[in-house]
């Protein structure tokens, strides 16, 4: 982990350049996809969402969750990806959503800088390193 500033710019911008955060997608898709379908099962998206540990803390302090109701949110985030109720999310339902993700982000961050933690794989810490790269070039 590591303490980054950043603005909703520097997520948008990532967003918009295509080849990186294509690949972005691509390796964490191909990650994810322990089984080498090429589709993303619900047990195997389910593992990125618990690592996320959105709804298991509040402010960064542990929560006991009722287990029913978390499931519940797991199962309504798995319908959001599987666009085309199939049972499974492949690479471009991936991307699409996970875009929708990123930008919703970029929106509510917005044009002031703030300094947040980010895990070292995260999309947002690509997005900072992406940033630091151009700046530095």
């Amino acid at each position: 982990m590591s303490v980054e500033l950043l603005d909703g710019s520097t997520v948008l911008s990532f967003v918009e350049d295509e080849e990186a955060f294509n690949g972005l997608i691509h390796d964490r898709f191909s990650n994810l996809d322990t089984n080498h379908d090429g589709f993303l099962s619900y047990s195997e998206i389910l593992k990125e969402f618990q690592s996320l540990r959105v709804f298991e803390t509040h402010f960064g302090i542990d929560v006991k969750r009722d287990p029913d109701e978390l499931a519940h949110v797991y199962d309504s985030l798995f319908v959001k990806f599987d666009h085309d109720n199939n049972g499974a999310v492949d690479l471009e339902e991936f991307k699409m959503e996970t875009k929708c993700m990123m930008l919703a982000m970029a929106n509510g961050l917005g044009v002031l800088p703030v300094q947040m933690v980010l895990e070292e794989d995260s999309f947002l810490k690509k997005a900072v390193e992406r940033e630091a790269m151009k700046i530095f070039a």
